[in-house]
């Protein structure tokens, strides 16, 4: 029990580490409120950073699950993992102990 509460804690520290900068919120915003995938482009006209650092970071948020990449034709898009924003639990739960939901397991 405490090895598989072990792997949902590094799950859970990997997502708010990912989640620990202000960019990074923009960007899962944006994918979550848009509703459909965006293109490096599209995320760019609507974050005030480079082209290369919104590629930066969609790759950490890729990296822990938040993001989902997939080819179509030519371009990459990018949307919002929704198996981890549904059980992504709220940072006073994990501090007051409440029951969280276990993570999918390819967001790990």
């Amino acid at each position: 029990m405490c090895g598989r509460w072990t792997g949902v804690a590094e799950t859970y520290a990997a997502w708010f580490k990912a989640l620990a900068d202000a960019t990074r919120i923009q960007v899962v915003s944006l994918l979550a409120r848009t509703g459909r995938p965006l293109t490096v482009s599209e995320i760019t006209a609507a974050v005030p950073v480079s082209q290369s650092t919104v590629s930066e970071h969609l790759r950490q948020l890729a990296a822990v699950g938040f993001v989902l990449a997939e080819e179509r034709g030519t371009s990459r898009l990018y949307r919002i993992n929704e198996a981890c924003v549904d059980c992504f639990p709220t940072a006073a739960d994990l501090v007051m102990g409440k029951p969280s939901p276990v993570p999918p397991a390819a967001a790990r």
